[in-house]
């Protein structure tokens, strides 16, 4: 395997999709979908694999190419139409005609609804497809049990209903079908039925879902509880149903999609070319901007794009003459034989979204990429990306963050974790206990820890940090900035706070607090620095309460150690047998001058106790 490859492998993203592998003609040799791609794509390289088939596919592989979906069904769609489309030498599934079966709806006056794996009636509408076919059938059922819809395949006329020229079958005496063929049901009404059909075979099952919850409680109250378990299955299986294929739709034929998306360097825009429904090609293409060329418009990117990429794939627009193109952004040059249209519902956007997705996702790749050859670029570009986000003076090359620990103000801990460069350096990690607060007050023990901290880095003359992070909000923010101010620091660390309700972010003097984008590698950093303080407060704080539960009288003598402590307890049973026994007794277990010690302590306590008994009762 070439070291290219390898890294392609590596920047693999954790996304559902489709993979094709590439032998050294550059042909397409191999397709594969996958629930996450990089796992799936890795286990081809990092074993002898039993089929001897599969071992001969790895030898050949010298490149690849993915296109991401959104999942795992679409993945699957996917990879059978570019099957059927490329017909790839390793693949021995899905060469056949067969198909995933499809609900037509026909465009006549009384439009039928069928399932189907064949070519379509002209001018009907498909919905699909559906890989298991068991998830079809309990629709079609449920469709014909919620609608009375005609099954037959009469040619229904305005004619052929003024002249009776069919017969009323069985589905009208048993109340499946209303007689459409005689004209008994309107066909405004039958519209009706139509509309909410096609209304649950886009993806609305609410009222199916209404309904098979409805009959299921009916049929329990009955003690029918083996007819409402299959109303049960039908049930679970319409609500994992997807009604339709984003990558699939046969009525979006020789289309292409074209998106941007750009950052401050750079613009990416993918290409989809789409035949038969299908997507058979997919290139993503990268302008690097100057300096120069920052405030170069969309629209020009867009132009110039559609443009470099009809000349390389020039092949494709003479062999499909495509007229109709998706974008996100309109050209600013027209062209006179495309028409640009940029949608906004329906399966055009969505296939909008996936050209998107992978346009972002190839920019993630190379930043990947980037960052794999040269680490400190990624630590810089986060570094860079903090400072921006939250207004910083200087890049925060060492972050320190605070969190207090208590329990209705019982042994109150602070904490103090420290992040270097963007990771974590645990050396540098402290614990506090809280020495000067009485009571639950945040605020105080903020402050206290605060001071405790900056003024000893200052006399040993350690580096500080140029940012400090507090688990809290405005409370917090003032008693830091307060103890900040006592040692002399005014001004020379940034402090910021982290709320716990939405992740917000305050800082000193603001009141209207910063909400970043929750998918930001700033909140991530925050918020990890965040969990990682409570983390180890939360740790020192249970430490401290296990050692207090476990403490006795003996640890307040001088001389007794552990050890000690243990031979007694084993020998007397009790604290309480220990007390009334004689100097002798506790001599000749642990010698004379422990002995002493541990009668004279002991019988100290107890007069303590008596002293104070006989004071109560006086009162």
């Amino acid at each position: 395997m070439s070291d290219e490859l390898k890294l392609k492998i590596s920047l693999l993203p954790d996304s559902p999709g489709v993979y094709r592998y590439k032998n050294s003609d550059g042909e397409i040799i191999y397709v594969g979908k996958a629930k996450n791609l990089k796992r799936r794509v890795s286990s081809y390289f990092n074993k002898v694999h039993a089929v001897a088939r599969t071992n001969v596919l790895v030898r050949n592989i010298h490149d690849l190419e993915y296109t991401v979906v959104n999942n795992e069904e679409e993945a699957l769609d996917l990879e059978n139409s570019l099957i059927k489309e490329l017909q790839p030498r390793y693949n021995v599934m899905l060469k056949d005609d067969k198909s995933y079966p499809w609900i037509c709806v026909t465009n006549e006056m009384y439009p039928r609804v069928f399932m189907t794996r064949d070519a379509l009636p002209r001018g009907a509408k498909s919905f699909g497809p559906y890989p298991k076919v068991e998830v079809a059938k309990t629709i079609m059922d449920l469709i014909r049990e919620l609608y009375p819809i005609r099954t037959c395949r009469h040619s229904i006329t305005p004619e052929t209903i003024s002249a009776l020229k069919h017969r009323l079958c069985l589905q009208y005496h048993i109340k499946n079908c209303e007689g459409c063929c005689q004209g008994k049901v309107s066909a405004d009404k039958y519209k009706e039925y139509m509309d909410e059909i096609r209304q649950i075979l886009n993806g609305d099952t609410k009222q199916l879902c209404d309904y098979l919850i409805e009959e299921m409680t009916v049929l329990s109250s009955q003690l029918r509880f083996e007819e409402a378990e299959v109303l049960k299955r039908k049930y679970m299986l319409v609500d994992k149903y997807r009604a339709r294929s984003v990558v699939v739709t046969p009525q979006i034929h020789n289309t292409d999609v074209f998106s941007l998306v750009r950052d401050e360097t750079a613009a990416y825009v993918n290409y989809l070319h789409l035949r038969h429904g299908s997507i058979v090609q997919c290139f993503t293409l990268e302008f690097r901007l100057q300096q120069n060329e920052i405030d170069e418009t969309d629209g020009h990117l867009m132009s110039l794009s559609v443009e470099e990429l009809r000349h390389r794939f020039a092949e494709t627009y003479q062999r499909d003459d495509v007229k109709e193109t998706i974008v996100n952004v309109l050209p600013d040059t027209e062209f006179a034989d495309i028409h640009f249209m940029v949608p906004q519902r329906g399966d055009k956007r969505k296939l909008l979204e996936i050209s998107l997705k992978n346009a972002e996702q190839y920019r993630a790749d190379k930043i990947k990429r980037m960052e794999k050859l040269n680490p400190e670029q990624r630590t810089t570009r986060l570094l860079t990306q903090i400072q921006k986000d939250l207004h910083l003076p200087e890049l925060p090359r060492r972050i320190e963050c605070f969190d207090n620990s208590n329990i209705q103000g019982a042994q109150p801990v602070a904490s103090c974790v420290v992040f270097v460069n963007g990771k974590p350096s645990k050396r540098d990690y402290r614990h506090f206990n809280i020495k000067t607060v009485e009571g639950p007050d945040d605020f105080a023990s903020m402050k206290e820890v605060i001071n405790r901290r900056y003024s000893r880095l200052l006399a040993e003359m350690q580096d500080l940090p140029q940012l400090i992070v507090l688990d809290g909000g405005k409370g917090q923010i003032s008693a830091a900035i307060e103890a900040l101010d006592e040692i002399g620091l005014h001004g020379q660390i940034s402090v910021v706070g982290i709320a716990k309700r939405l992740d917000e972010i305050y800082f000193p003097g603001d009141n209207v607090p910063l909400y970043v984008d929750k998918n930001s590698e700033t909140l991530r950093v925050i918020q990890r620095l965040r969990d990682e303080s409570h983390r180890f407060g939360i740790e020192h704080h249970r430490n401290r309460r296990s050692k207090a539960q476990i403490k006795s009288e003996l640890d307040d003598i001088k001389g007794i150690g552990p050890a000690t402590k243990t031979i007694l307890l084993k020998h007397f049973k009790s604290l309480k047998r220990l007390r009334q026994a004689s100097l002798e007794q506790i001599a000749a277990v642990v010698g004379e001058k422990k002995a002493s010690s541990i009668h004279e302590h002991l019988n100290a306590e107890r007069l303590n106790i008596l002293i104070n008994e006989d004071s109560n009762t006086e009162s």
